[in-house]
């Protein structure tokens, strides 16, 4: 057995995080604290999205200093309530302290212990005073927690920092009763591991801005004790100073911090609604690391970012979740551990033994650190021994630069069964594209093998076992699996792959957005919940996220009586945000955002969900599909005129031509067109199906045919961007054959359009890089269009095979450049819209109900390589500083645009609005543009005249300077 020094080295060196089939492990997030202190104060509440749980006790063991007969130890893991583990008080009592002891047989993480006293209505042996040490060797032990335990019958919960171990001990100091007797009782124990790690509190010194005096008193302190029913307030005896309150930690010493965790008070006065979260490393100069908005509710709130490494973390609430008053309040607050991001490891095997009382052979065994375990593929059951070949894939959930692989066989003695011989050694970012990396063949014999080579970027490790060493039998087996990962390997450049920002956390998933005309606020909403679809009650939970102070504010919608989950989404000529269809199917609602308010638009003539619409050149809006809701099929178009506020069908624009091959029929085969507005109000249809379409909307419509997308196949959830209006250019990438559980495209396409009714040129391109769908497409200003998130396999509510690399496509080389990886995974119900700076907000993701992993309740800024420097520092923008006219522009004028330095590019970008991957408002012009004399900063810039490719409504204006570096917008209103 290795020393408790040596298994803290397997665990740093191996990423002791593992996962078979059902079961994930985490690293640990720090030593264990040992000795001092007062440890039953260090355990707190829940501090991430997860509450620890319970593991699988089968095959434990357990030992004790005494027991009465009838009453054995083992009683403590049968999972009843009617036995117990009694200590010896017949014909003598053992006397105190008494000590149990679990073996669970394998190292986890642990953080978390949970005892049940006997349940026969006796008090009799309830433990008071008691101590809970773990270890790894069982030899030497470390403390966790201690305390006093309540003289009653209720189960207790205790809580500790993350912690490496395979033994835990509980020692009964005395009994809870106080009447002198020795003998001790427990009925059952079992011991908690996940969710994330937390930073020790031990040196922290903590202050706010307010705290309650006495005699009411609580202080700042409360909030870091560890225990959940103290808390710190601001002042709410005599007078309550108002908004903002600080909750400042300042660690001692430079530490890295991901997140931060907090509980509310015990009762609901004080809990935060909006925040943000500043970092320093002097304690006087604060940099803004997130922001958000808590929800009102008694539960556990986390918010996670990037690592930094501060002394200091400062809270600022901003507003009371529920309105109450001038209050904020924590009952505990921590930080999360970022010193180990690259978080959890699992494993995917083709076969493990798992049915063998006196043999555990799960493929987690090979991940655990522990030599004396293993995995094993399935032998017991002699009618069913799957053979060779068998394969161990890890999912190290992240990509790195992966240089080579250790395998160590089953260490058992005297048994080399399933030693590994002939073999196969893979690479993959994706799980579906593997890349060779090393072949060959193993001795029979039980010593370590180190395959290398050279450095290789993979999220996906495979190793397939091809033949068994000693050609004993069908299987394959192993003690420890561990890639090789390169510690040099850094993060893009952000000047070459740039660079995310700061996470935004939103107090529901962001499922669909628009940029706020004027305002370039972003409002995003999810459905009737918060994070759940499907009620249909006439009421949506929405948010506003404006960039330049970082406040999310929420806002429950129901005067429209409109569900807005899955709506169509387009701007009108004038600003208007229209919202129609979607749950309550039948439904339109309009938002202003000169006053921020929601009103009723005319109900649709067939109601719709899933559909999309587009505002034409007139300023009026066409939508077409939408069989996800109401009655299937038929969905042929409708026309909203915003002036009238009516809806009225256009029987001759058919949604017959747009249909995908959808194996779950119409219900998805008409759902989420690509829609272009073009001249003389017509519409061209690009996709998902593989057949496009030209619509005319004057009177009752018509319907053209516009040939097939090249060599493309339907590509339903993927993207297509119009980066240049003035030439017709359309980006067509991805997508998937079937709605869901479906193989996904790189296919890549240029479309370029004619006169409305013409066949389209469409330009076959080089694959991009990630086959992907439910990702997002951006229009940059420069013309280039960035593509964020999406899955290699299409699945629904699902974060597997995500692709956390985006893309960049460049058209003036039709090359696809790989941008620095996210830290979220942005898939199905995920959203993307360029900002008025330049950068992209991309978020959300889930919508699938309380506890569902794919749920992602924020939001994160890209920022593309154009704002860097080559130097990777962040470069000086170029500022617009006059314009005239300064916001109404007709079509066809010239604006005199005035710029600090001098610029070689105009364009305009239309505002936009995304959801379900389609975001029709998004156009880009680039604008033609003359100098306006000698001297001097100043330019002449043609707009357009033509609606069809200035679609009248708001844009965004940028200059952008010689290296591409664009200006902050301005924002006018085109028309």
């Amino acid at each position: 057995m290795l020393g408790n020094s040596s298994h803290v080295v397997l665990f740093l060196i191996a990423y002791l995080i593992g996962a078979a089939i059902s079961l994930t492990y985490r690293l640990p997030s720090r030593d264990v604290r040992t000795g001092t202190g007062n440890e039953h104060f260090l355990s707190t509440l829940p501090v991430a999205f997860v509450a620890p749980t319970q593991l699988d006790r089968v095959g434990w063991t357990v030992t004790a200093d005494s027991f009465q007969p009838g009453c054995e130890p083992q009683n403590v893991l049968d999972s009843t309530g009617a036995t117990w583990w009694e200590t010896q008080f017949s014909p003598t009592e053992a006397p105190l302290p008494h000590t149990i002891v679990i073996d669970m047989k394998n190292s986890y993480v642990l953080n978390g212990f949970r005892m049940l006293p006997r349940q026969d209505g006796s008090p009799s042996g309830n433990i008071g005073q008691h101590m809970i040490e773990v270890s790894l060797d069982s030899k030497t032990w470390a403390r966790v927690a201690s305390g006093t335990y309540a003289n009653d019958q209720a189960r207790k919960t205790t809580y500790f920092q993350n912690v490496p171990a395979r033994y835990v001990r509980l020692t009964a100091q005395s009994t809870a009763e106080g009447r002198g007797y020795q003998y001790v009782t427990v009925g059952e124990i079992n011991v908690l591991s996940g969710p994330d790690p937390t930073l020790p509190r031990d040196n922290w010194k903590v202050t706010a801005d307010s705290e309650n005096p006495l005699p009411n008193q609580h202080r700042a302190v409360e909030a870091t004790d560890g225990a959940p029913t103290t808390y710190w307030s601001t002042q709410f005896d005599g007078s309550s100073p108002g908004f903002p309150h600080t909750f400042t930690i300042d660690q001692g010493s430079a530490k890295a911090v991901s997140g931060l965790s907090y509980l509310g008070p015990p009762t609901s006065q004080g809990r935060i609604g909006q925040y943000t979260i500043h970092k320093s490393t002097d304690g006087s100069t604060w940099t803004l690391v997130t922001s958000g908005t808590w929800t009102d509710d008694a539960k556990p709130k986390s918010t996670e970012f990037g690592a930094v490494t501060v002394q200091y973390i400062r809270l600022t609430a901003l507003s009371e979740a529920g309105n109450r008053g001038p209050w904020a309040a924590a009952a505990e607050i921590n930080l999360l551990d970022g010193s180990r991001q690259a978080t959890d490891f699992s494993v995917t095997v083709d076969s493990q033994e798992s049915n063998v009382p006196t043999e555990d052979g799960r493929a987690n065994n090979a991940l655990d650190g522990d030599p004396t375990t293993f995995w094993t593929t399935q032998w017991a059951n002699t009618n069913s021994v799957p053979g060779y070949p068998h394969f161990f894939r890890i999912d190290m959930k992240a990509p790195y630069s992966v240089k080579g692989l250790s395998y160590l066989p089953r260490q058992t003695p005297g048994n080399q069964q399933g030693n590994i011989g002939q073999h196969l050694i893979e690479v993959s970012l994706d799980g579906a594209s593997w890349t060779p990396v090393a072949r060959g063949i193993w001795e029979d014999d039980q010593l370590m093998k180190v395959v290398n080579w050279q450095g290789v970027l993979g999220r996906y490790l495979r190793l397939t076992a091809l033949t068994e060493a000693g050609n004993r039998g069908p299987w394959a087996a192993a003690a420890e699996i561990k890639p090789l990962i390169q510690s040099t390997y850094s993060a893009p450049a952000p000047e070459s792959q740039g660079q995310w920002g700061e996470t935004i956390d939103f107090p529901m998933v962001p499922v669909a957005v628009a940029l706020v005309p004027a305002t370039s606020e972003v409002l995003a909403w999810s459905a009737w919940n918060a994070d759940t679809y499907g009620g249909g009650n006439g009421r949506t939970v929405t948010a506003i996220y404006n960039p330049s102070t970082g406040i999310v504010t929420q806002s429950i919608v129901t005067n429209t009586q409109h569900d807005m989950f899955c709506p169509g989404i387009s701007m009108s000529k004038t600003g208007l945000i229209v919202v129609s269809g979607g749950t309550n199917a039948e439904k339109t609602s309009l938002y202003r955002p000169d006053t921020h308010s929601w009103s009723s638009g005319a109900q649709l003539v067939m109601p719709r969900g899933y559909h999309s619409q587009v505002t034409l050149s007139n300023g009026g809006i066409f939508t077409i599909g939408g069989s996800w809701a109401g009655v299937q099929g038929g969905k042929n178009a409708e026309y909203y005129d915003p002036t009238a506020n009516t809806w009225t069908l256009r029987p001759g624009c058919s949604v017959a031509p747009i249909l995908t091959n959808d194996r779950q029929g119409v219900y998805r085969q008409d759902n989420h067109a690509w829609l272009f507005a073009r001249q003389n109000r017509s519409v061209f249809h690009a996709g998902p199906s593989r057949n496009m379409n030209w619509f005319t909307t004057d009177n009752q419509g018509t319907t053209t045919p516009a040939g097939t997308r090249g060599n493309d196949v339907d590509a339903m959830n993927g993207i297509a961007v119009m980066y240049d209006a003035v030439a017709g250019k359309i980006l067509a990438v991805g997508g998937a054959l079937h709605y869901d559980s479906a193989s996904t495209s790189a296919n890549a396409h240029i479309i370029t359009l004619g006169a409305p009714n013409a066949r389209p040129t469409v330009t076959t391109l080089p694959n991009a890089h990630y086959a992907r769908a439910f990702h997002n497409g951006v229009v940059l200003p420069d013309g280039r269009v960035l593509i964020v998130g999406g899955v290699n396999y299409a699945r629904i509510f699902s974060d597997d095979t995500s692709i956390l690399y985006p893309e960049l496509f460049d058209p003036t080389t039709n090359t696809f450049t790989v941008m620095a990886p996210m830290s979220i995974p942005r898939n199905y119900h995920s959203v993307a819209i360029l900002l008025a700076d330049g950068t992209v907000f991309t978020g959300g993701g889930g919508l699938c109900g309380v506890g569902c992993t794919a749920n992602h309740y924020d939001a994160q800024i890209f920022r593309p390589p154009y704002l860097f420097n080559a130097d990777g520092t962040v470069a000086a923008r170029p500022k617009i500083m006059n314009m005239t006219p300064a916001k109404n522009v007709p079509l066809g004028s010239t604006v005199t645009v005035t710029t600090d330095t001098p610029v070689t590019m105009f364009a305009m970008v239309r505002f936009g609005s995304a959801t379900h991957s389609v975001n029709t408002d998004q156009l880009r012009v680039p604008l033609v543009f003359t100098a306006a004399g000698s001297g001097g900063n100043v330019y002449r810039v043609g707009v357009p005249g033509e609606p069809g490719v200035v679609v009248p409504g708001w844009w965004m204006l940028f200059a952008l300077d010689a290296r591409g570096v664009p200006s902050l917008a301005a924002t006018v209103l085109v028309g």
